[in-house]
């Protein structure tokens, strides 16, 4: 690796885990005291919406990818790795780029046919559909799963969970 994707990838990692960080910091540390300027204490407070949880998880969901990413890369540039140990290296990069791209479709699919945001992982044969709705009813999720089945040939054990 170069020093300038060496760099790049430091501070994307850096950049995502204060994301994290500040997404997911509970209500109370972002109360502040303004008594400094001498006039009455204010209070700022402020929420977190329903995209916010839906976006942590998807940087949860990329920085965990790009560990692994990152890990089989270093067996590929390793010069003492064999070429057998490369080559798996290899196709779980392509694995993990391929499993993201259905991610990707199948969140599309979901905004465009449900209006809801929504945070899909796949993992092995299991898929879990995280959504931003304040709407939890059981229709809405069977046929999220529904849907989300229809792009499958073999039967996948799907999961919609609600967040608001």
């Amino acid at each position: 690796m170069n020093k300038q994707n060496l760099w790049f990838i430091t501070l994307f990692s850096l950049i995502l885990v204060l994301c994290v960080y500040y997404v997911t910091m509970p209500n109370d540390l972002l109360l502040t005291n303004n008594s400094d300027y001498g006039e009455k204490d204010n209070l700022v407070s402020a929420t977190i919406e329903e995209g916010e949880i839906i976006s942590a998880l998807r940087i949860t969901k990329e920085e965990d990818r790009l560990a692994l990413q990152n890990e089989y890369q270093a067996v590929v540039t390793n010069a003492e790795s064999t070429s057998e140990q490369k080559n798996e290296a290899l196709e779980k990069i392509k694995s993990l780029k391929e499993t993201a791209s259905l991610e990707d479709s199948l969140e599309a699919k979901i905004k465009k046919q449900y209006n809801l945001d929504c945070c899909v992982e796949i993992v092995n044969m299991a898929i879990t559909s995280t959504c931003s709705s304040s709407n939890h009813n059981n229709t809405l999720a069977n046929n999220i799963m529904r849907s989300i089945q229809e792009e499958f040939d073999t039967n996948k054990y799907i999961t919609v969970k609600f967040e608001s």
